[in-house]
């Protein structure tokens, strides 16, 4: 079964980090990737992901749908920016330098290219972290890592259902694929691609209504165990921030402080070598 957004329980070191830590993290470094457009920051901050990935110990195929998912967009994303403005690289730089003559305004120059770069290193050193934290962030933990910063309780078990739910969801659609190919529905790669679509739309409608009776089941349960009545509640994977979550933020809100520095000596968020 093709795994999507699931938690995958390894002995890491990002494993034994705090939710709470670990979304801060997040964020901090999408700060730091996004605000910038600095190509030797953006290179590092990719090579960095990438160690970090390797160091939970992830495989490429736990999370090979969702790579593969976010690859196309990947794909898609440079492909539109070309088509849309393919002289938005040398408006950015300043300069256009002809690498290839096509017809109209398509020429592909240098600078559109390395302003392509940039683009894919931005998604690139984005990306494994964003993995990581879905892949290493236990739903129960990362729940009361953030009731104890002080997000409400109730909105922190609805984030933490809402992650438990997705391979709930994922394992039920499974099964009832399963039970349509029994029943000689071609789902395979045998058949064509319009088949296949018209085969699993008709797994959406028992889906929804086994989706529906299962809200209906975890609503009632806690409707009977007074869910929501008192201002705070207990929480059995509860855990304080250690040192490593302090030094991991410290560290990635270094990063956002060396991307602005880099950004105002650079004069401008672009990294300019045709200068």
């Amino acid at each position: 079964m093709t795994n999507l957004f699931n938690y995958i329980d390894r002995p890491s070191p990002i494993h034994r980090l705090t939710g709470a830590c670990k979304l801060v993290c997040l964020l901090l470094w999408s700060v730091a990737a996004m605000t910038s457009f600095y190509t030797p920051l953006l290179a590092a901050l990719t090579v960095a992901a990438l160690i970090l990935f390797r160091t939970a110990k992830l495989r490429v195929k736990d999370i090979s749908f969702t790579l593969g998912a976010m690859i196309v967009y990947v794909i898609l994303n440079n492909v539109l920016i070309y088509l849309f403005s393919p002289g938005h690289g040398a408006q950015l730089y300043g300069s256009r330098t002809v690498l290839l003559t096509l017809p109209g305004r398509y020429s592909l120059t240098a600078e559109q290219l390395f302003y392509h770069l940039n683009v894919v290193l931005k998604n690139a050193c984005t990306i494994p972290i964003v993995l990581l934290f879905v892949c290493t962030t236990n739903p129960s933990e990362f729940a009361a890592s953030l009731n104890r910063i002080g997000v409400s309780y109730r909105i922190s078990y609805a984030v933490a259902l809402t992650l438990r739910y997705i391979p709930d969801i994922q394992r039920e659609y499974h099964d009832i694929s399963l039970a349509q190919q029994a029943r000689g529905v071609e789902m395979s790669k045998k058949a064509s691609l319009i088949h296949r679509l018209k085969a699993a739309s008709t797994i959406l409608i028992p889906l929804v209504l086994s989706s529906l009776d299962r809200i209906e089941v975890i609503s009632n349960a806690m409707e009977l165990r007074g869910f929501g009545k008192g201002k705070k509640r207990t929480w059995y994977a509860g855990r304080d921030f250690s040192a490593a979550d302090w030094l991991s933020m410290a560290a990635c809100a270094l990063l956002v402080l060396l991307s602005l520095t880099l950004t105002a000596l650079n004069g401008g968020r672009f990294y300019n070598p045709f200068v």
